[in-house]
């Protein structure tokens, strides 16, 4: 039996405190979740990448401070898509500090 199947047939049993715990709990997992961006341990060191890439995030944001465009950075890498640019920023805006140490790491080694 499957983890959904199980919260499903124990939900019914759950008071409206419990409930109430479950949802917290799934917002808290699902607010550390962007979407086309993916950390896999193995993959790039455990940096932030475009999915289906190995395109870390940090590596997209000197050219986007540096006035490239968005078309251009598209051109030069032809597996993304504007989708993943947006995704790229949004994650940017939310873990500032960690992009500036992964570039700051990244450029210096």
């Amino acid at each position: 039996m499957n983890a959904l199947r199980q919260v499903e047939e124990l939900l019914p049993s759950l008071s409206r405190a419990e409930k109430a715990q479950l949802l917290r709990l799934v917002v808290q997992e699902l607010d550390h979740a962007f979407p086309g961006i993916d950390s896999t341990p193995c993959v790039c060191g455990g940096e932030a990448c475009i999915v289906r890439t190995r395109i870390p995030v940090w590596a997209l944001e000197p050219s986007r401070c540096l006035g490239i465009s968005e078309e251009d950075l598209l051109r030069s890498y032809p597996t993304l898509r504007a989708e993943d640019l947006a995704n790229a920023w949004s994650y940017v805006r939310s873990h500032r500090t960690e992009i500036e140490n992964d570039i700051q790491a990244n450029e210096g080694a």
